[in-house]
C-alpha cells in the first residue's frame, strides 16, 4: 500500500511499515510542514492513504469533503505500538482503505467510515 505519514507520526514507524512491503513517505522528511490540507491534498495526488495522530484531517475530509485517498487515524496508540497499529489496520481492512474509507484505530476499537459513494 501506498502511505504518507504525517509529520506526528514517529519516523520510525515509517522503517517498519517500508520493512513490511509498503511503499511510504514521510511528512517529516520536508524541508517545511505545509499546513493539513496541503499534507491531504498531497496524499491524495499521490495516491497515498494518510497515516495521522490528527484529527483535523477528518474534519477536511468529511466536513468539507476535501478529496482523500484513504485515512487512517490513530488515537492513545504509543509511540512503540503505532506501527503495529498501523499494520494490523492495513492487513484487515486494505480494501476499504483503497476505496477512501477513514479508520479511526485506538486501543481496543476500530471505527470504520466508509467512502462516500460518487
Amino acid at each position: 500500500m501506498k502511505l504518507l505519514l504525517d509529520s506526528c507520526v514517529s519516523g520510525g514507524v515509517r522503517d517498519a511499515l517500508a520493512e513490511a512491503g509498503h511503499d511510504v513517505a514521510w511528512a517529516g522528511d520536508w524541508d517545511k510542514d505545509p499546513g493539513d490540507e496541503e499534507i491531504l491534498a498531497r496524499a491524495y495526488a499521490e495516491k497515498r492513504t494518510l497515516v495521522t495522530l490528527d484529527k483535523d484531517f477528518g474534519e477536511l475530509a468529511v466536513g468539507r469533503g476535501d478529496l482523500h485517498a484513504g485515512i487512517i487515524r490513530l488515537v492513545d496508540v504509543s509511540l512503540r505500538l503505532q506501527a503495529t497499529a498501523c499494520l494490523r489496520v492495513i492487513e484487515l481492512h486494505a480494501s476499504e482503505i483503497e476505496r477512501g474509507a477513514i479508520v479511526t484505530a485506538e486501543p481496543g476499537r476500530l471505527r470504520i467510515r466508509p467512502a462516500e459513494e460518487p
